[in-house]
């Protein structure tokens, strides 16, 4: 199972450009793998930290189906900057603020899910 967060702020969303399993270079919401022992928001957490280096509050369940969990978050302290002494983060090439008018960075994935944030916000 994976957990992940939306972040949105004046017009931008956090984003993360990555390699993915079959290959390609995305655009991705900041998230992965919830570990034993861990709930979704707890996974939530840790994982924004590790890959952006904010510390964010998940404020309500977005989405969930039987492999992902969306959090609609805010960010509560911290700068941006990737931790790439994680192992975890090599896949990981840049984290950036993506204005939401950047409508061809988003694909079939990360579009419905900012789509339907941006409706409940």
């Amino acid at each position: 199972m994976i957990s992940q967060a939306i972040i949105l702020v004046d017009g931008y969303v956090l984003m993360v450009r990555q390699y993915i399993e079959r290959g390609d270079i995305v655009w991705n919401f900041p998230g992965g793998k919830i570990e034993s022992g861990e709930t979704p928001q707890q996974a939530c957490i840790r994982e924004v930290f590790e890959e952006t280096g904010y510390t964010v509050h998940p404020d309500r369940l977005l989405f969930n189906d039987e492999r992902k969990y969306t959090f609609l978050v805010t960010i509560k302290c911290g700068f941006l900057e990737v931790n790439h002494s994680l192992e975890e983060n090599a896949d990981i090439l840049e984290v950036a603020w993506i204005p939401l008018t950047r409508s061809d960075l988003f694909d079939g994935y990360t579009s419905p899910l900012l789509n339907l944030a941006l409706n409940t916000n």
